[in-house]
């Protein structure tokens, strides 16, 4: 008896992609994971350029540009576009993954507080994608790196929940101005996820065994996340997997946003 063997198809073959926040946790695996699905190019950015630099060695692939810049600043979002204009000349997927967290006790929230958090999660957001549309592709896939705080009430940490409900906004109503262009936009809105923020986060009396164990705790499937496994659920809202799916917010949380 002959045996016939398929090859497993790829996800992502031919794609340009743009990943900001490529250099460190879950931007850097799903750079990793763009790689191995056979994305055409990907480029990353991130605003330490030893990390970027750092992670370049890790993907370790010749399809890659970094990218130093921050997200919320105009001049640095212009200076990106045009060298993925020059170098390639489209956009077939941006997952806007910068972010920044800190935590402010409610009633000691500072201007310069809001201000960072603002300008990186919904400022530097909004602007990413916008100016990205004169590249983006007709049914490009935009994905914008949300949180299970878009729906949860987290102490001491108003400001960044409010940022990623606006996300979850601005999908909505993106799906509705671009549809001509029917260019899909989804949320995924991750839990506690092993990464170098996560771990970041330990604050007061708390070092960061304690601090992991308080999320895995209060997590239903009784463990944190890993950086691979919201990669995983990036790749399938990028491709074709999802062709029929605009304007959801994706939790991949262990079911921490469903308690």
């Amino acid at each position: 008896m002959q045996y016939f063997h398929t090859l497993k198809m790829k996800k992502l073959t031919g794609k340009i992609a743009l990943i900001t926040g490529g250099s460190e946790g879950i931007g850097l695996a799903t750079a990793q994971r763009f790689i191995a699905e056979d994305v055409e190019h990907v480029f990353i950015t991130g605003r330490r350029q030893q990390a970027l630099d750092d992670a370049l060695k890790k993907i370790n692939a010749q399809n890659v540009t970094a990218i130093q810049g921050d997200i919320s600043n105009m001049n640095d979002l212009d200076r990106l576009f045009d060298i993925i204009r020059k170098e390639k000349g489209r956009l077939d997927i941006i997952f806007a993954n910068a972010g920044f967290c800190e935590f402010a006790h409610f009633g000691t929230v500072t201007e310069q507080h809001f201000d960072n958090t603002f300008n990186v999660n919904v400022k530097g957001v909004l602007f990413t994608v916008q100016k990205a549309l004169p590249l983006l592709v007709e049914g490009a896939s935009v994905i914008l790196n949300g949180s299970n705080s878009s729906v949860k009430g987290d102490p001491d940490l108003s400001v960044y929940c409010a940022t990623k409900a606006a996300l979850r906004a601005f999908a909505r109503c993106w799906i509705v101005d671009l549809k001509e262009r029917k260019i899909r936009v989804n949320v995924l809105s991750p839990g506690a996820i092993d990464t170098p923020l996560l771990r970041s986060m330990a604050t007061g009396d708390k070092n960061n065994d304690d601090w992991l164990k308080e999320w895995q705790s209060a997590t239903p499937l009784n463990r944190i996340g890993a950086p691979d496994e919201i990669a995983k659920a990036v790749v399938f809202l990028a491709s074709d997997d999802s062709s029929y799916i605009t304007g959801i917010e994706l939790f991949v949380d262990g079911g921490l946003s469903q308690i």
